[in-house]
């Protein structure tokens, strides 16, 4: 409203502010209802010039306090006051307006709120210690009894917490433009919860026949309901304003209680105050149960949106009425539409046979133990579409110790099975590549000279026996240079064939280069390692090679049974040997190593 404005201009703008209020308020509450020492039942310029103190920029505080001071003088004296009595008081609410400021500063640092609970208990402590040290203040300067103190401290402390809430909350209300934001709709049941409460008010303190000084507090706490902490405020200040002035007056049955003024003035503050602290803190926990539910409200739909991304649902079993609750992705998950009746056996029974009873088995388990669960297996939707899912889950556990409850997700994992059983095939297709001769089919080299390795370390550990054969065709040149390099390559892969199957189940066969072949012969003897090697042999050497036009070959064969040897070299060393010397004694035969 000021920014606008030079400091200079700014400063007279807040202290012409200051003195007309207060002036008026003052003035106002000193011609209303009095008690005893002529101290008003509320002093309503103590909460004026706070909230003004908490709107105003820092540098705007020093005219504030000037016109204060200045409006405090006047309307004391213009009531017939001494002027010593005008000087105390004047002096007491300025050091009540000065402390209420620097104890609301030192909690909350950031900008008072009447809408958070703790911040309204802020601005209770700071009235209250305000009011208690101004009272002490006003009761030393000028001498007067103990029932003076009370009577300034209970005003003044009215005159804090009724005013200044409303007062603060309007303003910021224009500054910020939520008013002019407001629909039409929320001013008219503004001003009809308002305008109710006052009706109210003046049917309750206008007469004395019926006592319904109960009707002001349901309307202020509706008030409070529908408007919040704005609504609280500005109810309780339309009541404290109308039940002070018919009071004031002689009307309503505060006033017709029979007895001194000052019992009348402290009943009214008595009321005032109960009112308060039932109407504002009220709507401030409202405040705050709202805001909560829009957390919750956010939170819910941020889950939601979360489990839909991820295919992810969450579930509820609970054990007491043996029932189910399923989210919307749950729903998804298994094939329905959300909403749709499901119960616990049907949840088991969508799994297929094969899991349906490990899933009884686990949650059995977990309802037993109360331990944490996890599980994943293959459901039958409506549609009949198979899908694989993963849940986890935890046990709920009453006061009495006993399972209650059973909490968990479901997740579809089909696509990442799926993904899974695409990338092991592609990964045992390619560990066949690398380890299978291209030519043969056999294995090659590499996995050849492996699985010799773990052979030995068996026989080494076990004394199972073990024997190697290596054998190759015999003159493959002259069979390569006579039919060409693709007739010689058929022949490797013939000779391949034939002595696979000439071989037993837990013996191998590789390609190790060539027209070079190894065997591996496992629990074999010397003897049971000489007749297989040979039947290779005779099985290459009796093939029909002629059905396939392919020219006659025989192989020659070195045989070497495990004797101790330290490494897989040395054997295939000693094989290699007999090898040559069935080369050197005319091919087409078997030798033995020595």
């Amino acid at each position: 409203m000021t920014q606008s404005l030079t400091p200079r201009v700014e400063a007279v703008f807040w202290f012409l502010l200051t003195v007309t209020g207060y002036f008026l308020l003052a003035s106002l509450s000193l011609h209303a209802t009095k008690g005893a020492d002529n101290i008003a039942a509320v002093w309503p310029p103590s909460g004026y010039f706070l909230a003004l103190l908490i709107l105003m920029p820092a540098s705007a505080r020093i005219s504030a306090f000037a016109g204060m001071a200045t409006a405090s003088l006047g309307a004391n004296l213009y009531g017939g006051a001494p002027l010593a009595s005008c000087l105390a008081f004047t002096f007491s609410n300025g050091c009540e307006a000065a402390l209420a400021l620097w104890i609301l500063r030192r909690r909350e640092p950031d900008e008072l709120s009447f809408m958070v609970p703790r911040s309204v208990v802020s601005f209770c402590i700071a009235a209250l210690t305000a009011s208690i040290v101004s009272a002490a203040i006003a009761w030393a300067l000028t001498g007067r009894g103990t029932d003076f103190f009370l009577s300034w401290l209970t005003t003044v402390l009215l005159g804090m917490l009724i005013v200044t809430p409303p007062v603060v909350m309007l303003a910021r209300m224009v500054g910020t433009s939520a008013m002019a934001n407001a629909t039409m709709r929320m001013k008219a049941e503004a001003a009809a919860i308002l305008t109710v409460t006052g009706l109210v008010t003046i049917l309750s303190f206008s007469q004395a026949q019926f006592p319904i000084t109960f009707l002001p507090c349901i309307a202020v706490i509706a008030a409070a309901y529908r408007l919040g902490p704005f609504g609280a405020a500005a109810g309780m200040l339309i009541v404290t304003i109308i039940a002070s002035l018919l009071t004031g007056q002689g009307y309503g049955p505060i006033a017709a209680i029979e007895g001194v003024q000052k019992t009348r003035v402290l009943f009214l503050q008595f009321y005032l105050l109960t009112l308060l602290f039932t109407t504002l803190p009220l709507a401030s926990l409202l405040i705050g149960r709202q805001r909560l539910a829009k957390r919750v409200e956010q939170s819910n739909r941020w889950l939601l949106q979360a489990e839909a991304a991820a295919l992810v649902g969450h579930w509820r079993v609970d054990l007491v009425t043996w029932t189910i609750t399923w989210s919307d992705q749950s729903y998804r998950v298994h094939g329905l539409e959300p909403g749709a009746p499901v119960d616990v056996d049907y949840s088991v029974r969508q799994y297929v046979a094969e899991d349906r009873r490990a899933v009884r088995k686990i949650l059995a388990d977990a309802v037993r133990t109360g331990e944490p669960f996890e599980f994943q297996g293959r459901i039958l939707r409506t549609d009949g579409e198979i899908r694989h899912v993963k849940s986890h889950g935890s046990i709920e556990i009453g006061r009495g110790g006993k399972a209650v409850g059973i909490f968990g997700t479901v997740q579809d994992v089909t696509e990442t099975v799926e993904n899974a059983r695409i990338l092991e095939a592609a990964r045992s297709a390619a560990e066949r590549v690398a380890n299978t001769d291209m030519l043969t089919g056999l294995p090659n080299r590499r996995h050849t000279l492996a699985f010799l390795e773990r052979a030995l370390a068996g026989a080494r550990e076990h004394g199972a026996p073990l024997a190697v054969a290596i054998f190759d065709i015999d003159h493959f040149k002259r069979i390569n240079d006579t039919h060409g390099h693709a007739t010689g390559d058929q022949v490797i892969r013939r000779v391949a064939q034939r002595a696979r199957a000439a071989l037993r189940d837990e013996d191998m066969v590789g390609r190790i280069g060539g027209e070079e072949f190894v065997c591996i012969l496992q629990r074999s003897s010397a003897q049971s390692a000489e007749i297989v090697a040979e039947r290779v042999r005779k099985a290459v050497e009796t093939g029909t090679a002629a059905e396939d036009d392919l020219p006659d070959a025989t192989i020659s064969v070195g045989l070497a049974v495990y004797d101790g040897e330290a490494d897989v070299e040395e054997l295939l060393h000693r094989a290699d040997k007999a090898l040559y010397v069935a080369k050197r004694e005319g091919r087409n035969r078997l030798r033995s190593a020595a």
